[in-house]
């Protein structure tokens, strides 16, 4: 495309850039502060931890303040502030099965270990405006009555580790030589290995991952699971001691993990060769507390699986570029540069077909 510089123009882009602090504030009031945000803007925070790529709820907040509250234009700022962090050290890989949970649900099973932990949920209140909160002046809210939760804390054999005993559910083959993908620092390269493709949806937009995975279970992608956990809950970061032979815990973070059940296939034993039918595994582990993008994202990865793409949702490259953040509104709002070179080809291209035209149609006459 042919671009042309932008001329004279600064004044302008500067008065542009104060009227979006104009407009922010024109009303005055008491500023709101970043720790207000992030304490009760807490799965709006989420989603831009997530979108972002950097567990900092103080960033995250601070970036949707200075955004109006642009989920998407805030996920912009935290994913430009990280590619300035420098990274200290590469933390041990996380096993899930160590969480801390403060939800836990299955549709697949009524009794599981624990039981069904419900937790801060909206799934099962009524969709109504709750006009008493015009008036709220401060919070005096009692803590809601628990049970003693201390099992919580230890290890807990999960639903799919009890389909896998009974043989009745995929085991994927771990090969303990190969780096998973670093989609930060390595190019993008189809096909894409499943740490990859896992990394590139667990930073997609929120919407867009939405979409393409209830497009899946519409019929575009053959997916439609059974969910054998929805966890939420802390998850301890570990790092090896930098002169010990140890691992110490460096703090934690709060994750939504999905394992979804999905259809059985014809599978033939690496050992035995013997074939047999198991369910497949679609999962799904992002930043923060959100149920939608987890389960979406379990959908996609088990789409995204197949070998033989017959939809555009099992297609990778389909899949991955249009969920990003990044990309897809890069490419939307570069339109508003200024295209005048091209634009001015295609008015010339035009007035000289429509001038051709009406004089083909004189001689014609």
């Amino acid at each position: 495309m042919g671009y042309v510089g932008v001329k004279g123009g600064r004044d302008a882009i500067l008065n542009a850039e104060a009227l979006v602090d104009y407009y922010r504030c024109r009303n005055g009031g008491t500023p709101i502060d970043a720790s207000q945000i992030k304490n009760q803007m807490r799965l709006l925070v989420d989603k831009i931890i997530s979108e972002g790529s950097l567990y900092s709820q103080k960033i995250a907040a601070l970036a949707l303040k200075q955004t109006e509250g642009d989920p998407m234009e805030a996920a912009y700022l935290v994913r430009a502030f990280r590619s300035t962090v420098p990274r200290a050290c590469f933390s041990i890989a996380a096993k899930s099965d160590e969480m801390f949970c403060i939800r836990r649900i299955s549709s697949s099973f009524q009794d599981i270990p624990w039981g069904q932990v419900l937790g801060p949920s909206r799934d099962y209140a009524q969709r109504l405006i709750r006009f008493e909160l015009l008036d709220e002046k401060e919070f005096s809210l009692d803590p809601p009555k628990k049970k003693d939760n201390s099992d919580l804390e230890m290890p807990v054999e999960k639903v799919i580790d009890y389909l896998r005993g009974q043989g009745l559910m995929e085991t994927p083959v771990k090969s303990r030589e190969r780096i998973p993908y670093d989609i930060t620092r390595q190019p993008i390269v189809f096909p894409m290995d499943r740490s990859a493709r896992l990394q590139r949806l667990t930073r997609g937009e929120e919407g867009a991952v939405l979409a393409l995975g209830y497009a899946s279970m519409r019929g575009w992608g053959s997916v439609h699971p059974t969910l054998a956990e929805v966890r939420v809950g802390y998850l301890p970061v570990k790092i090896k001691h930098p002169y010990w032979d140890t691992t110490v815990t460096v703090g934690k973070v709060m994750v939504t993990e999905v394992e979804s059940i999905c259809k059985f296939e014809k599978t033939v034993d690496e050992t035995t060769k013997e074939e047999s039918y198991r369910f497949t595994l679609g999962y799904g582990l992002i930043f923060g507390h959100n149920d939608r993008k987890a389960i979406a994202m379990s959908i996609l990865d088990r789409a995204l699986c197949s070998k033989n793409p017959q939809t555009p949702v099992q297609d990778q490259e389909f899949v991955l570029f249009h969920i990003d953040n990044m990309e897809s509104q890069g490419f939307v709002s570069h339109l508003k540069l200024p295209h005048y070179v091209t634009f001015q080809s295609s008015l010339d291209r035009i007035r000289n077909i429509r001038k051709r035209a009406k004089e083909t149609s004189v001689l014609q006459h």
